[in-house]
């Protein structure tokens, strides 16, 4: 097995997550730490010859339609809020079908929980039905 450095991809892919805030540009709490805000967090995949560069390129797109505008019938100035990468792994193998982009480990776990986690075809179509219909 070939070695690899943990932060670079020998395929030459990574990928990385950026979050978004929606924002009322005149709505008074914009700014406030303490305030809360729906976060959006979106996954893409850069090709990069390093990892300074796939942050760079993840911080790229994270910034594109990030300009303000008028949104809804009522021409409200409104704007994407770019908050920040969350994360950027290597993409360690070639991409094709069931090539292994991303891992996470997590605590130990009763099996019971474990394959509550497993979802099915439908779970997740209706899943997807709900976020559309939040959106």
């Amino acid at each position: 097995m070939a070695e690899y450095s943990k932060d670079v991809s020998p395929v030459g892919w990574y990928v990385g997550s950026y979050q978004l805030r929606f924002v009322e540009l005149e709505a008074p709490d914009n700014d406030d730490p303490d305030a809360e805000f729906t976060v959006w967090e979106n996954t893409v995949i850069v090709k990069a010859d390093s990892f300074a560069i796939a942050y760079e390129k993840v911080v790229a797109v994270g910034m594109e339609g990030t300009s303000p505008y008028k949104g809804g019938d009522q021409g409200i100035p409104v704007q994407w809020i770019f908050e920040g990468v969350t994360e950027l792994l290597p993409i360690y193998e070639p991409l094709d079908d069931g090539a292994e982009i991303m891992w996470a480990e997590h605590p130990a776990t009763k099996l019971t929980r474990l394959r509550q986690r497993a979802r099915s075809l439908e779970d997740l179509r209706q899943r997807l039905d709900q976020d559309a219909g939040q959106g």
